[in-house]
């Protein structure tokens, strides 16, 4: 059983004086994944979320020219609901990633209501979102 879901995007500076936009989507699982799922060694993740992290915006499709890219590291800090436990995942997400290259973070985050929080380690506007893990 999952949930799939999208973020709204987070507007960040970046290296120096750089303006950047990272966006992520995701799916709230209850798993096992087998192990040819290989991303991360995600292998056996149950009752977790998988988050997509895209750089950037871009303006004619996933092989046009892509506007407000930054190096950043994303940061995503979740809270189970009912069950109290947190935790932080960060995720490096380079400039130099097409439109169509994701990074992949797994929070292990036991089944329940979480709150995600998604920032980065720069000054940033976060974005938060509740999903139902099963």
């Amino acid at each position: 059983m999952s949930e799939s879901f999208h973020m709204a995007p987070v507007f960040t500076l970046g290296d120096g004086i750089c303006g950047g936009m990272i966006s992520a989507g995701g799916t709230a699982f209850d798993g096992p994944l087998d192990e040819t799922y290989h991303v991360y060694g995600a292998a056996g993740a149950v009752h977790s979320v998988e988050l997509q992290i895209l750089q950037g915006f871009p303006v004619l499709g996933e092989w046009g020219p892509i506007l407000l890219r930054c190096d950043v590291t994303a940061v995503m800090d979740w809270h189970n609901l009912d069950t109290g436990e947190r935790g932080t995942e960060t995720r490096f997400v380079p400039a130099s990633n097409r439109s169509f290259t994701r990074e992949y973070v797994y929070m292990n985050t036991g089944p329940g209501r979480v709150h995600i929080t998604m920032r980065t380690d720069h000054p940033s506007i976060p974005v938060t979102m509740d999903v139902v893990v099963p």
